[in-house]
């Protein structure tokens, strides 16, 4: 439980906060984070969250809070939150719907896709506020060279591979981009005991809707248990 040095005999004590007077991060009118800590309600403690709304195939792209664990709470719509395992060298999917929770331990890597369209989820930190290291900023600073020595990569090939990046991503894809702002083909789907169908990809938690219930929690196309998605295909494809 956090330590409170609050003087609540002040009059500069905070009860309220409308989380709309502080965005985050914007990408368009329907994908942007509004944030709320200890910065905007002072009677916080240890506690912070990031409200999220998001629109079909967009998402918060891979990165790690190293001060924190995170708790998504899907408040409307559908995501599939995704998580590198560091002690067993897999990727664990998490679908979740309205009501439903995952949980990132601190320091993990993970990512959150929406799945439905009008997706809103609540991120809630056990830190004052969280810190946040993104995948796209380690792509876009690091020397290319450094990068291509260190994995063995065709460094050319390399450098035009991230040259779109050139800043933070946040959200993606990013606003610019135009190869996968377009309708996805269907994986292939299979049926397990007569239930649900839903396509094979490697592990998965949390418990699926019934049948004909229509929410889409299906995992992204191109995720197995192996690990990250290194050569296969792509993980941003839907349903």
């Amino acid at each position: 439980m956090a330590v409170s040095y609050m003087d609540f005999t002040s009059p500069g004590v905070q009860y309220f906060y409308d989380l709309s007077n502080n965005r985050n991060f914007t990408k368009d009118s329907g994908n942007y984070i509004n944030a709320l800590g200890v910065k905007q309600l002072n009677t916080l403690g240890d506690n912070s969250l990031l409200d999220i709304y998001l629109t079909r195939g967009n998402i918060v792209e891979p990165h790690i809070h190293q001060n924190a664990s995170e708790l998504v709470y899907c408040i409307s719509g559908a995501a599939v939150i995704s998580i590198i395992n560091p002690f067993t060298k897999e990727v664990i999917q998490v679908p979740v719907s309205p009501g439903q929770v995952g949980n990132v331990p601190q320091g993990w890597f993970h990512w959150e896709m929406a799945t439905e369209d009008n997706t809103h989820l609540l991120a809630i930190f056990d830190a004052p506020t969280p810190e946040f290291i993104a995948v796209s900023d380690f792509l876009r600073l690091a020397p290319p060279e450094a990068v291509a020595h260190t994995y063995c990569l065709d460094e050319a090939a390399y450098k035009a591979a991230i040259a779109p990046i050139s800043d933070t991503v946040v959200i993606g894809p990013p606003a610019n981009c135009t190869k996968y702002h377009q309708p996805q083909p269907k994986p292939q789907l299979y049926a397990q005991n007569n239930g649900p169908v839903y396509p094979d990809y490697g592990q998965r938690h949390g418990n699926y809707p019934q049948q004909g219930q229509q929410r889409n929690t299906q995992i992204p196309h191109g995720y197995t248990n192996q690990g990250p998605n290194y050569g296969g295909p792509s993980p941003y494809r839907l349903p």
